[in-house]
């Protein structure tokens, strides 16, 4: 069965899409730690992040690191965050975080937005990019 990250880079699945390329997909996570907290994920779907091939994992730390060093410059904070958890779906995933406190990295702690922020929160990023 398809992970709901198959679904979303298939189109099944709304999302608030920040970056693509052919291997990877950058998207805001709808139930986020702060403001901007993105989502980084290959389009392959992979369960661990250590199965995945060498040049394929550095290529998604590079194209996390372009998502990344957009963020930072959108979005007001101390620095961005990185996760690599992967335990609430089986397809690999970096989380990125735009940090003001420690606490922001704690997945207890959810913000709410409207469809408008995420909107907002994404050509934001998009035009750091």
């Amino acid at each position: 069965m398809a992970s709901i990250f198959t679904k979303i880079i298939n189109g099944e699945i709304p999302s608030y899409k920040i970056a693509e390329d052919e291997y990877f997909i950058a998207f805001l996570d709808v139930n986020p730690n702060a403001v901007g907290h993105t989502l980084c994920v290959p389009k392959q779907e992979i369960n661990k992040i250590f199965e995945m091939e060498e040049d394929h994992y550095l290529a998604l730390m590079k194209f996390s690191r372009i998502v990344a060093v957009a963020l930072e410059k959108a979005i007001s904070c101390k620095r961005v965050g990185m996760s690599v958890i992967g335990l609430e779906v089986p397809h690999v995933h970096v989380h990125l975080i735009p940090l003001q406190e420690m606490d922001d990295m704690r997945f207890q702690r959810k913000v709410s937005l409207t469809k408008e922020e995420f909107e907002a929160t994404v050509q934001k990023i998009k035009n750091e990019l």
